[in-house]
């Protein structure tokens, strides 16, 4: 305790040190303006590097705080199309004030962008948000990630979202192309961060907008990746295998092969504990638990990589991934980049659920039972060529191609309980076969004109996709309330679905002043969807499953088109992005079906409002306030609008309704986004919502055996909103670092719908505060503690129950120590506390990953032995609250094993191989 006690007084003491003033204003040496965004940045005067920064404000003022320096420093002043200014100083040991600095117009200028000048840390050009990655320091062994998170305003959670100064990122690039994807979590677990030149942050724009030189339409940021030149030329990756206890295994290679604009990068992985593979992580690579950011990681602890989901807290996963990755340009006038990936994976799981199901006099509780396995096959495949026909017009493709095949068998059983007494059960034993194919393609095509601000675009999507489901099941349901026959099945259900979207929009845009304009389109869609089954029970006769069954046989249709002219209004100032667009959507809502050779058909039109505004309002380079409104319809399901009786679940029969509306609502965005780099802290808020004048509910009527019967209608006065603000501050005290990072998310939902001929409403809010700190010392030790908490209010009308309440704690600890030298000692301990969970679920438990690594032959290889789960204590028991039930839920988890592996680095750059102890490195 005491010495816990002296490490927090010592940790003040060096938080409390002596900091002095250097601050001025920048201006234009002609015009005595201030200048905006200039960067000030102060370095030793013997090596150059970098040991504070800042830019300048709206009023050209500047402030740097900095500690106490006794040798000689040089203050600089950078900004794109001036000469740099350099003020030596021969020590800090005071205030000082520089006064009016003046910036000269540079004369050598290409293109805005400077010829030969020192490179400063960070650098805001136009709309662009540029750091200098040789300016913050990471471990010679790091990988982009790591470099990510020593940037000002970049904040990185567990679950490996990024922000930059509060704006989501949703697009990584590297050399301006995606490299596996655009999500490039790929890039950032696996490219080394040495080989990084500029980190460069823009609104993320469409294909459209990036051509014509509109503004962002997006409130999301996208990073791309630039490649020093020296390193653009070379081959490098990483190999690696692993062997544990419980038979547990693991192993990854990525290989690169990048020359000027040629980049070939190849995968693999195979593993059965959870994972994707390719973390570059030194220390929790794969461990999961809830807080791996290798690709993507899902609350529940599944993760995923372009958009296919694997495992997680839900069962166990065996998964073998191999991808490759081609960029180049072919020519002048044409560029392509392409990936491939082949994704296979079974996932073994034992699931135990208890629900309470809300009535309005009463409630019945259902406990069920389920043992699971499911394979996947995937191979898909997108690309996008761009085709230059001048320097004013393009042709942009974007095909993608998924073929997916997979199997599932499962047993379960359930039985539903009122008052102690049984009211059904139902056993089941399933076999189904999926196989999936789509094809989907976006053909852009751009012409700017010689006037700024005038363009017209085409874009043409389209999306094929069809399912074959073949499934063997048998189940029976015994009913013990009312007199009923029992409900015994023994089926064979082929089922096929074909689904068809074309779209095809063109815009033409005319500036009318220098920053306004009018943009005059329309969009044309049709979308199709074919959906029949075919049902067989089992003969025992010929013992084949050949007779028909036309009660769970049917076809259905439905086709929508949509003509949707619009005028628009633009704005784009320096200061401000402005845009309305007001029109009509013509609808034709076009349904038809065949059940027991009765053929039914349902046809309407509709005129919606087409309404949508959106503005990004910028006070400074790095405050800005964005507002986005939307006024838009969904169109109901066959299956709720024509009057067909499915009776395919034994205890839930449904029926359409013809009478019922579009879904009809209200969406609006807003944010304010704030960072100061003088003080490396940010802030801001964000809400949004939905508010819905037309929205699908359900009718639902259960009889005294609780089999239930569900229909639909149209309701109004549904809503889901949401509400967030949040807080970081990051700084460096003599080598060493501190991030602090704050937020607060609510969320606010109201539903309502109709059991037994009772109006129902459910309300629900969520509050959800977390709280984080980073200490590095150094390059010796990282500590990372984190807490979040949950707490959700439920409160209902018409049910016996009025509310129901629960929260959950999460706390855990990173600490990472890299002393000695080559050792890597690493721990990840949490407390996960579940309240109100029902009898018979553990409410909490502790999850602590260890690992311990060693690096030999200059770093290029590492030995490494991991514990996953240490206490064996990991679990996946959660609770559900919804505005008819509650659920109880435990699946089947990875527990404790130890994992010993091995790794290796390849680098070759610029044709020179490395020879180290006698060994090539390539």
């Amino acid at each position: 305790m005491k010495k816990l006690l002296f490490a927090l007084l010592f940790l003040n003491l060096s938080l409390a040190q002596t900091k002095f003033t250097v601050e001025g204003i920048i201006k234009d040496s002609k015009t005595k303006q201030p200048i905006e965004a200039a960067t000030v940045y102060i370095t030793l005067q013997k090596d150059s590097s970098v040991v504070d920064y800042t830019i300048s404000d709206k009023t050209g003022k500047f402030s740097i705080k900095t500690p106490k320096y006794t040798h000689a420093v040089v203050l600089k002043v950078s900004y794109v199309g001036y000469e740099d200014v350099k003020i030596p100083q021969d020590k800090i040991t005071k205030n000082i004030n520089l006064g009016e600095i003046a910036l000269q117009e540079s004369a050598k200028t290409l293109d805005n962008v400077l010829i030969k000048k020192d490179t400063p840390p960070i650098r805001i050009k136009k709309d662009t948000l540029e750091f200098n990655a040789s300016s913050f320091k990471v471990r010679p062994d790091a990988n982009v990630e790591a470099l990510l998170k020593q940037l000002p305003g970049v904040e990185i959670d567990s679950d490996g979202k990024i922000t930059v100064n509060g704006k989501e990122v949703n697009q990584i690039l590297v050399n301006g192309k995606p490299f596996f994807g655009k999500d490039g979590k790929i890039a950032l677990q696996n490219l080394p961060s040495n080989i990084i030149n500029k980190v460069q942050v823009t609104d993320t724009k469409s294909k459209k907008e990036e051509k014509t030189g509109a503004a962002a339409s997006s409130n999301n940021a996208s990073i791309n990746l630039t490649i020093d030149e020296k390193k653009n030329k070379g081959l490098f990756g990483k190999i690696m295998g692993g062997y544990g206890s419980n038979k547990r295994y693991e192993s990854s290679g990525l290989i690169n092969y990048f020359k000027n604009k040629t980049k070939i990068s190849a995968l693999a992985s195979a593993n059965n504990i959870n994972a994707v593979g390719f973390s570059m992580d030194e220390v929790f690579d794969n461990m999961g638990g809830g807080r791996n950011t290798s690709i993507w990681v899902g609350d529940d602890g599944s993760f995923g990589i372009n958009g296919r989901r694997f495992g997680g807290n839900a069962g166990i996963t065996t998964s073998n991934i191999v991808g490759i990755n081609y960029s180049d340009e072919w020519g002048k006038s044409s560029e392509f980049t392409g990936s491939y990936f082949h994704t296979g994976a079974k996932t073994n799981n034992t699931n135990r659920l208890q629900q309470t199901n809300f009535l309005p006099t009463t409630n019945f509780t259902t406990d069920s039972f389920s043992e699971t396995s499911n394979e996947n096959d995937n191979h898909a495949f997108s690309a996008n060529y761009e085709i230059k026909i001048d320097s004013t017009a393009s042709i942009i493709v974007e095909p993608k191609v998924t073929l997916n095949t997979s199997k599932y068998k499962g047993v379960s059983k359930s039985k539903s309980f009122e008052n102690n007494s049984l009211l059904n059960d139902t056993e089941s034993d399933s076999n189904t076969a999926n196989d999936d194919k789509s094809f989907s393609n976006t053909l852009t095509f751009t012409k700017s004109f010689q006037r700024k601000n005038r363009y017209f675009s085409a874009t043409l999507d389209t999306e094929n996709a069809k399912n074959n489901t073949d499934s063997y099941a048998k189940s029976q349901t015994h009913f013990y309330q009312q007199i009923q026959p029992d409900d015994i099945r023994n089926q064979n259900l082929f089922s096929s679905r074909k689904e068809t979207n074309y779209e095809f929009a063109i815009e033409y845009t005319e500036p009318i002043l220098d920053s306004m304009s009018i943009k005059l389109g329309t969009s044309i869609e049709k979308n199709k969807n074919v959906a029949y089954r075919n049902a067989f029970d089992f003969n025992e006769g010929s013992q084949l499953y050949s007779i028909k069954n036309n009660e769970l046989s049917n076809y259905y249709e439905s086709i929508t088109n949509e003509v949707a002219p619009f005028t628009a209004i633009q704005i784009q100032k320096s200061k401000l992005n402005f845009n309305l667009d007001l029109g009509t959507r013509i609808v034709d809502f076009n349904n038809n079906s065949t059940y027991l050779d009765i053929y039914s058909a349902l046809n309407k039109k509709y005129f919606v409002p087409k309404v949508e505004m959106y503005a990004n309002i910028r006070f400074t380079k790095s405050k800005n306030i964005w507002m986005y409104y939307n006024y838009n319809y969904n169109t109901p399901s066959a299956y709720q609008v024509l009057p067909i009786e499915d009776i395919s679940n034994p205890l839930n029969t449904t029926i359409g309704n013809p009478n019922l509306d579009l879904v009809k609502f209200h969406n609006f965005n807003f944010s304010y986004r704030n960072y100061d780099y003088s003080t490396r802290s940010g802030y801001g808020m964000y809400t949004g919502g939905n508010y819905y004048d037309s929205q699908v509910a359900s009718v639902s009527t259960y009889d005294e055996n609780r089999k239930r019967t569900t229909t639909y209608t149209n309701v109004a006065g549904t809503k889901n909103f949401w509400l967030g603000t949040y807080w970081n501050k990051s700084f460096k005290k003599e080598g060493n670092k501190y991030r602090f990072e704050l937020r607060l998310s609510n969320n606010y939902s109201f539903n309502r719908g109709f059991i037994n001929g009772v109006a129902y409403s459910g309300e629900t809010y969520s509050i959800t505060p977390r709280a984080s700190f980073t200490y590095e010392m150094g390059e010796l030790l990282t500590i990372n503690p984190s807490y979040n908490y949950a707490k959700n209010f439920n409160f209902y009308t018409n049910y016996t129950l009025n509310k129901a309440t629960n929260f959950t704690h999460k706390l855990n600890i990173q600490v990472t120590s890299f002393w000695p030298k080559n050792w890597t000692f690493g721990n990840d301990f949490g407390y996960n506390y579940n309240s109100n969970i029902a009898d018979g679920f553990k409410k909490d438990f502790y999850l602590w990953n260890t690992s311990l690594s060693y690096s030999f032959f200059e770093k290029r290889m590492m030995a490494k032995v991991k514990v996953y789960d240490v206490l064996n204590q990991n679990q996946s028991n959660t609770r559900r609250i919804s505005a008819t039930s509650i659920t109880d839920e435990e699946n089947i988890v990875l527990k404790r094993y130890v994992m010993f592996s091995l790794s290796y680095k390849l680098e070759k750059f610029a044709g020179k191989e490395k020879k180290r102890n006698n060994i090539f490195m390539f």
